[in-house]
């Protein structure tokens, strides 16, 4: 039979991915639709669509756009849960002697 805390905390740390994901989705929709915005309100004032700026928030924005997924697609790319870990251990270690 399983632990019951065990499985509350498998539910916490799924409700907390679910939360990041959505976040991310989130994030990603808005990034869409006012980039678009943006663009199509600079082309219509008699703007060229292929002029650069046009595109400055997209970029820069689309930046922190992929550090946000990276750190919830990929949370162990960079200071991860495992990083932690060894960290503790090490530190650990370290003051124990």
């Amino acid at each position: 039979m399983e632990n019951p805390d065990h499985n509350n905390e498998r539910y916490l740390a799924a409700k907390r991915r679910v939360k990041e994901m959505k976040s991310f989705y989130i994030h990603a929709t808005v990034y869409v639709f006012v980039n678009l915005f943006i663009i199509v309100q600079n082309v219509r004032g008699g703007g060229h669509w292929t002029d650069m700026n046009n595109y400055w928030t997209a970029l820069f924005w689309g930046i922190g756009l992929l550090a946000h997924a990276l750190s919830v697609f990929m949370p162990r790319f960079f200071l991860g849960k495992d990083w932690e870990e060894r960290k503790i251990k090490e530190l650990m270690d370290k003051y124990r002697q």
